[in-house]
């Protein structure tokens, strides 16, 4: 193959390639395996689609994997306009379309599946795209995309398309272990400038004080801008003074605000606000990030009731039109509950949300209408960041915190980039804007440091599974298996990383070597000498503990034996002397009792076990009256006075000596000595210059054990996790040495994150009696997982009938397994939530979606999302019972599921 393949490539394109394109196709064209680091918005995936080029002129194949269904469906349409609907496929697990064509797009699963089973789709395949691959960083789905870099045949070129990661050569380093020669083209400029901005209130100030550098690498040494710091400054000074005058504002309406350190208000604007100033200064279209699903709809809702018009009317027309079409297979009396008409009126204004609790096609719409420029303005939370193809003109970034699962946490270079990089539209914009909006409390610098960082590596999620487990023991055996995976990128970083703690283990070594001469003694062996000492030291140390923790017993059993009405002698603290016991407080603290005392001296005190140094024995006692008020001073004369009478002549016990060791203890002690003494390095003049040599010695070899036990532990990581699965696999008769058994091949069909409750649950029968609906319910708990923790609280509403039984046997065999697990020091399954399983059997038995939306409180967008993932497993379901009556009541399941708004494969679930 000659360059005229890339010159005839170019000649497609409206527009010539940038130098670290044509590195990357020229290396590709070669023979060479790439991997593209580039910024988002650069055009990296020019070199994908010149994979595809290269593989239809050479009569191969070309996949072209994606991390998500949506951006398949846009791709795959991308390339049909270019090459024609008979040359390219899609395949994406609820969708196929000319599968055996010779350009396929297909999420990065579907690959996997088909690589495990052997397709022989794979036939011819000569390139493999693999699209947003920094994706292997997920820790749900990341092990996907090593399983198909280390599993594809070593004739396929691969093509990996990654964000800008800090470690890309460590990655490429890595594809070359794994790929053969691989080339890794770098890029951090990007094509469209982007600048970096704030907006205090009405005013919209520039990050940095020289704004000509725009990219992270010439930003590190930038000064921010001195009139952002002022206002920072500003911003401290009013939160510390306290003018009853100026409160703060809630940020909701037009003169919502806070009075600044100078006197001056600073305006915190509302959503509508915002976009008001963006359209003022030729910022739109933007997308501005909430982080909120319900912050989208708000901010929609805002700029519907501030009668908000972005768009023309002849646009406005264009938008009703299409929405319509797009829009025509939903049923009619499920537009209401979908909020169709309010969502056509605010996207026909040029205004809409974008998040996951969307339905699909409505998301679909949101996206084809921001390309066409029609819609101007979206709010949307981070899930428009994973890949989708939405540049803007402006990133609007409301806060700079965003919920994790767990909690309210920063945003991290790494997202900030991500975010920032949909700004400036090749070829459109001459830059890109990034703003983010001044909040109460932020820091300029802290924004800068977001916005200038290069510091976000790519870390393998890897870990294996138990389906990857019994597909590998069965494609090349247990050892082969193993062999394959401590070839993965996991262990590829972990091995980097023994590297540098064996380097260090090497210099130690010369170190102990060095210290042991400098402690050679003439008259003996020193270092034994030294271990003689240390363990005298040692010795006395542990029985000086020993002594402290008996006393620290004695201590709180004489506490625990006090009783109200004893009179003590407090032997240590504020308040020694006599006391008479109120409270005894033995169950007021897990440190100890805490007993309520009154003093001598009238005081009323709760004390702790630091004011006992020594046990305490009470030597005589006396009533407390019933209406006894340690807060009342009278109550207190009263009983001190008492006290004192009761206690005149008296005299209080001796404290309880507990120091002192044990015979034994003390046996032990003078034998050391002892043989200290009579070794012959104890008269060496230079005993003590020795010792201090060995000194260094001993916490030198103990540092040095730590790295050896941290070498041992990173070694052979991912192989010795291999190991522990299958010992759980062996324990259930899953695998045989190197034989997967017939209950094995079952679970080589699943490949859901619960493969082996499902595999549990096909072989001991317990779903063979439900019904297509109860079957949905049942299988519902493997797939769904609430938003938040405090979701599972709340008790879930289950179907009648036997699947309620079911459900609750699949929790105790999913409790047995958990058991399993924790004895082979697994941690995979997930205990099985059935806050989905209602919504399930009523949509299986065609209820309508009001009704069942109503009754769980999903968003559409989720309900279609979970529903979409049960079609899979229920699909898988049916192919592992194969040969028993169970498949067709699945088949049936998956028909009555296939109904309504989850009928239509949208290209965003």
């Amino acid at each position: 193959m000659t360059t005229s393949q890339l010159v005839g490539f170019t000649s497609l394109l409206p527009f010539p390639l940038d130098a670290f394109q044509e590195r990357a196709c020229r290396a590709l064209e070669a023979g060479q395996s790439v991997l593209v680091a580039a910024p988002t918005g650069s055009g990296k995936t020019i070199v994908g689609e010149f994979a595809v080029h290269l593989a239809l002129e050479s009569g191969r194949k070309c996949f072209y994997t994606t991390p998500i269904k949506a951006l398949s469906n846009q791709k795959f349409h991308d390339l049909v306009e270019r090459y024609g609907a008979d040359r390219v496929g899609l395949l994406t697990g609820d969708n196929t379309i000319n599968g055996e064509a010779p350009v396929v797009v297909m999420t990065t699963e579907v690959l996997r599946n088909m690589l495990y089973a052997g397709s022989r789709t794979l036939v011819d395949l000569g390139f493999v795209v693999m699209d947003e691959v920094h994706y292997l960083a997920d820790r749900m789905r990341g092990a996907v995309w090593e399983e198909v870099i280390i599993h594809l045949p070593e004739s396929v070129a691969l093509v990996s398309l990654s964000a800008t990661v800090s470690n890309a050569e460590e990655f490429g380093e890595w594809l070359g272990t794994v790929r053969g020669e691989t080339r890794t083209v770098l890029e951090e400029h990007r094509p469209v400038p982007l600048f970096q901005h704030m907006l205090v209130g009405r005013q919209m100030y520039d990050l940095f004080a020289d704004e000509e550098a725009t990219d992270p690498a010439d930003r590190r040494e930038q000064k921010v801008n001195p009139e952002l710091l002022r206002v920072a400054r500003d911003d401290w000074a009013s939160s510390r003074m306290r003018d009853r005058r100026a409160p703060r504002g809630t940020g909701g309406g037009p003169k919502s605000g806070r009075r600044v350190g100078n006197g001056r208000r600073v305006w915190i604007p509302s959503r509508f606000e915002v976009v008001d100033r963006l359209e003022r200064s030729g910022l739109l279209p933007a997308i501005v990030f909430i982080f909120s699903r319900l912050g989208c709809d708000s901010a929609v809702q805002q700029c519907l009731d501030a009668n908000l018009r972005l768009t023309t009317p002849a646009e406005r027309d264009r938008i009703h039109d299409f929405v319509e079409e797009r829009c025509a297979h939903l049923p009619d009396e499920d537009l209401a509950v979908l909020g169709y008409h309010d969502f056509l009126d605010a996207l026909s204004r040029g205004v809409a949300a974008h998040h996951a609790g969307m339905l699909p096609t409505f998301k679909e719409c949101v996206e084809e209408l921001f390309l066409q420029g029609l819609c101007k303005v979206v709010f949307a939370t981070e899930t428009l960041a994973l890949g989708i193809n939405m540049p803007a003109r402006t990133v609007v970034l409301e806060k700079l915190s965003k919920w994790n699962g767990e909690t309210h946490a920063d945003i991290t270079p790494a997202e900030y980039t991500q975010l920032t990089g949909r700004a400036g539209r090749r070829g459109i914009d001459v830059e890109g804007h990034a703003v983010v909006l001044w909040q109460p409390g932020i820091d300029p610098r802290s924004v800068a440091g977001l916005a200038g960082t290069r510091t976000y590596p790519l870390r393998s999620s890897f870990r294996p599974s138990y389906n990857m487990a019994v597909n590998l023991v069965h494609q090349v055996g247990r050892e082969r298996a193993r062999e394959l995976l401590e070839s993965s990128f996991a262990q590829f970083q972990a091995d980097k990383a023994v590297v540098g703690l064996a380097r260090q283990l090497r210099k130690a070594d010369e170190a102990l070597t060095g210290y042991a001469d400098a402690a050679t003694c003439a008259r003996g062996d020193f270092m034994e000498y030294a271990g003689l000492r240390r363990r005298l030291s040692d010795t006395e140390s542990t029985m000086a503990k020993s002594r402290r923790a008996d006393r620290r017993r004695e201590v709180l059993d004489s506490l625990e034996a006090l009783r109200p009405g004893d009179v003590i002698e407090v032997p240590t603290g504020r308040f020694a002397g006599l006391a008479v016991v109120i409270d005894p407080g033995t169950r007021a603290d897990r440190d100890g009792p805490r007993p309520f005392v009154l003093t001598a001296d009238r005081h009323a005190r709760r004390l702790s076990l630091a004011d006992f140094a020594t046990p305490v024995t009470a030597f005589t006692r006396m009533r407390i009256p019933k209406d006894f008020n340690g807060r009342n001073p009278q109550s207190r004369r009263d009983l001190a006075s008492t006290l004192k009478h009761r206690t005149h002549g008296l005299t209080p016990p001796p404290p309880r000596r507990t120091d002192g060791p044990a015979p034994a203890e003390d046996g032990r002690i003078a034998d050391l000595r002892a043989q200290l003494r009579a070794h012959p390095c104890h008269e060496c003049p230079d005993r003590e210059d020795h010792a201090r040599w060995a000194e260094r010695w001993h916490k030198l070899d103990r540092d040095a054990g730590t790295l050896r036990r941290r070498i041992e532990q990173r070694t052979n990581t991912i192989a010795r996790q291999f190991d522990r699965v299958c010992e759980v696999l062996t324990a259930l008769e899953y695998v045989d040495g190197d034989q997967v058994t017939d209950r094995g091949r079952t679970l080589m069909r699943i490949y859901n994150d619960m493969d082996l409750v499902a595999a549990e649950a096909l072989r001991s029968g317990l779903w063979a009696d439900l019904d297509p609906s109860e079957l949905a319910a049942a299988l519902a708990a493997l797939v769904f997982e609430s938003r938040r923790p405090d979701d599972a609280a709340e008790r879930p509403r289950l179907p009648a009938g036997r699947v309620r039984d079911v459900l609750g046997e699949m929790v105790s065999l999913w409790a047995d397994l958990d058991a399993l697990e924790r004895e082979h020091a697994v941690d995979q399954l997930r205990e099985p939530d059935l806050g989905f399983c209602w919504a399930a059997h009523r949509w299986a038995e065609g209820d309508d979606l009001d009704s069942v939306l109503d009754a769980v409180g999903l968003a559409a967008g989720d309900f279609v999302r979970w529903m979409k993932q049960l079609l899979d497993v229920t699909d898988q379901v049916a192919d592992a019972a194969s040969g028993t009556p169970l498949r067709q009541v699945a088949r049936e399941c998956a028909a009555r599921l296939r109904r309504g708004v989850v009928a239509y494969s949208s290209v965003s679930d």
